[in-house]
């Protein structure tokens, strides 16, 4: 499975960016290789209009499973993102990626979209 974090960095210390438009990377982890890629996502600085929908393509195309962040996507970005089969949980903001991961795995975090 792959999971995507909005993220501030790389690797399971990083935080979970409680913004998804505008978060300056994704961190995406595949839990059968344990392997971490991040994507960088800093040129939606410059966008000043269409943050979240950028940003909804970006994961898009990276196709992960599920979508870990903090407040969750913004009405436009949400359009996209429920096309696909993605499953999406919010109220990850502050928490490391490691933090999120377990509470992702342990159910606690609240479903989103």
């Amino acid at each position: 499975m792959k999971i995507a974090f909005t993220s501030t960095g790389d690797g399971w210390d990083a935080k979970v960016d409680p913004r998804f438009g505008r978060t300056d990377y994704f961190l995406i982890y595949d839990d059968a290789t344990e392997a971490f890629t991040l994507v960088d996502n800093t040129e939606i600085r410059s966008v000043e209009h269409g943050a979240g929908p950028k940003s909804a393509e970006k994961i898009f195309e990276l196709a992960p499973d599920v979508l870990i962040t903090g407040n969750g996507p913004g009405g436009n970005a949400a359009s996209i993102l429920t096309k696909m089969k993605m499953k999406i949980y919010v109220g990850a903001g502050g928490m490391s990626i490691r933090e999120a991961y377990n509470a992702f795995k342990n159910n606690e975090l609240q479903k989103g979209v």
